[in-house]
């Protein structure tokens, strides 16, 4: 199981329990840093490729191919590591999107635009922004939960932040993924309300895996849906579709 940015191996305890209840053996991984406290200037320049050759140790310890679980940008190391190694299948929860997909909406490209503001914040370690998770990652939790959730998000790498948000204007297409190499089934899973990674832009990351790929939207989950009200359906959902997998 593979976290996203901000946070850490907490986020994913609930989704962790279930798969362990349900006979699955689950590893998850702290990205590079992030278990870091204070974090060190070295995750500023940290890049997606450094959190993905990570995981790929992680991997190529174990003695079959993993089943992957991504929230956000995790869901985004998944299918980079996918490319590059056997995985036996992949779930990806609100992922961002690899190299090459454009976003849909106007608040994805107003959120990639506004970075812009922080002059040379891809070198930089970038502090989370309360008001920013507040309104539009935790914005469906309740609200005597929110704050302490956001309580325990970390600072993230800028470099990687730009590999996923400015990925236009990165020439080295860190979030590049060969789709094609791609070839275990996927499960993609969206919140109906996420404006981050919201399903019109899902939908596109999924077509370009074809037949492997099924897209389901959950309706009024958003951002994080990982641990909003009715996140154990959602788990259900994913552990009844390994099982008609056979996974």
């Amino acid at each position: 199981m593979i976290h996203g940015a901000f946070c850490g191996v907490w986020s994913l305890d609930g989704l962790k329990q279930k798969f362990e209840a349900a006979g699955y053996k689950v590893i998850a991984p702290s990205l590079r840093f992030h278990d870091h406290s204070p974090a060190p200037a070295a995750l500023g320049t940290t890049g997606l490729a450094d959190y993905a050759a990570d995981l790929e140790e992680e991997i190529a310890a174990l003695k079959q191919p993993p089943i992957l679980v991504g929230h956000s940008m995790g869901g985004l190391l998944a299918q980079m590591l996918a490319a590059r190694t056997k995985v036996a299948a992949l779930i990806l929860l609100a992922p961002s999107a690899p190299w090459g997909v454009s976003p849909t909406t106007l608040f994805e490209i107003s959120a990639a635009q506004s970075m812009y503001m922080q002059p040379g914040y891809w070198n930089n370690v970038l502090e989370p922004s309360r008001d920013v998770a507040l309104a539009h990652s935790l914005d469906k939790l309740p609200k005597d939960t929110r704050d302490a959730v956001y309580d325990r998000f970390v600072p993230e790498s800028g470099r990687a932040t730009f590999e996923v948000m400015n990925w236009a204007l990165d020439m080295n297409h860190a979030s590049a993924v060969e789709a094609d190499t791609v070839t275990a089934p996927m499960l993609f899973l969206t919140g109906s309300e996420d404006r981050i990674n919201p399903p019109s832009t899902v939908a596109k990351i999924a077509a370009l895996y074809g037949a492997r790929a099924t897209a389901e939207v959950l309706p009024g989950f958003g951002h994080w849906l990982i641990g909003e009200p009715g996140w154990e359906k959602m788990a259900k959902r994913m552990l009844l579709w390994l099982a008609e997998k056979k996974i």
